[in-house]
C-alpha cells in the first residue's frame, strides 16, 4: 500500500469441487478458482493479509496452499490449509477459501466465486461468481 488514498480490508470467498482426489485434479481446481478471483478483484499478492483453504476429508492428495504458493508473487502470502467440518449430506470433494486483502477504497465491489459443483452452496449467487458490495 503506497499511502495514497484510503484502503479497506475485504474478505473474498470462494469454493470449487474437484473431479477426483489427485494432485492434478486439485491443482486444476485451485488454479481455476484463484484465476477467477484474481481476474475479477483488484488482488495484488503484497496486499493479501492471508488466505485460508478448507477441504473436505476426501481431498488429501495435495495441500491447496502448496498450489497457491507457486503462483507469481504468492510465495510470501500467509497461507493455511484446514480440514472442513464433516456434516452428513454436505458437498464432497470441495475446496473453500477465505481471503483477506487490502484494496483501495475506490475499488469495485468484491467478486466471490463458486465454481463447478460448489455453485449450489450459494444458490442466491447464480453463475460463476457474484459481485457483492462489502
Amino acid at each position: 500500500m503506497d499511502g495514497e488514498g484510503s484502503w479497506r480490508l475485504r474478505a473474498i470467498r470462494g469454493a470449487t469441487t474437484v473431479t477426483g482426489n489427485t494432485v492434478e485434479a486439485v491443482t486444476a481446481a485451485v488454479t481455476e478458482l484463484l484465476d477467477a478471483l484474481e481476474s475479477h478483484n483488484p488482488i495484488v499478492p503484497e496486499q493479501i493479509v492471508s488466505v485460508t483453504f478448507s477441504v473436505t476429508p476426501d481431498v488429501d492428495a495435495v495441500f491447496p496452499a502448496k498450489i497457491a504458493r507457486q503462483r507469481q508473487g504468492w510465495d510470501a502470502v500467509p497461507l493455511l490449509d484446514v480440514q472442513h467440518m464433516q456434516v452428513t449430506g454436505s458437498l464432497s470433494h470441495c475446496i473453500r477459501l477465505l481471503m483477506h486483502v487490502y484494496v483501495p477504497e475506490i475499488a469495485p465491489p468484491t467478486y466471490h466465486a463458486y465454481l463447478r459443483g460448489a455453485q449450489h452452496l450459494r444458490p442466491d449467487w447464480s453463475g460463476v461468481g457474484q459481485v457483492v458490495k462489502s
